[in-house]
């Protein structure tokens, strides 16, 4: 299972950090994604990173201002978001897979997602 928190409304500029509890699964075998999906939108790829923490990736439109992170003895991914704009709002979702490391939404198992609203 995985839990989302962390969401919430911010005015543009500001910074959020989400957070992603797993529980029921050896969190260190897995690969940790977060996706967002804004309204009349399609679920789009923000970062991820590898089992170690070691490896991480981004979309373009979120690289210098997001950064992920695990803490693999919490169980938790974190996605520490700064310089918000209004189109990063969205629901978050978290992910994660024992193989897949990558942006496509094909992981095997998803949270229920927290809601980040940037307000103009």
């Amino acid at each position: 299972q995985l839990q989302a928190s962390g969401g919430g409304l911010v005015q543009a500029g500001g910074s959020l950090r989400v957070s992603c509890a797993a529980s029921g699964l050896t969190f260190s075998r897995y690969s940790m994604g977060w996706f967002r999906q804004a309204p009349g939108k399609e679920r789009e790829f923000v970062a991820a990173i590898g089992k170690s923490g070691v490896n991480r990736y981004y979309a373009d439109s979120v690289k210098g201002r997001f950064t992920i992170s695990r803490d693999n003895a919490k169980n938790t991914v974190y996605l520490q978001t700064n310089s918000l704009k209004p189109e990063d709002t969205a629901v978050y979702y978290c992910a994660a897979d024992p193989l897949v490391l990558g942006s496509k939404p094909t992981y095997d198992y998803w949270g229920q997602g927290t809601l980040v609203t940037v307000s103009s």
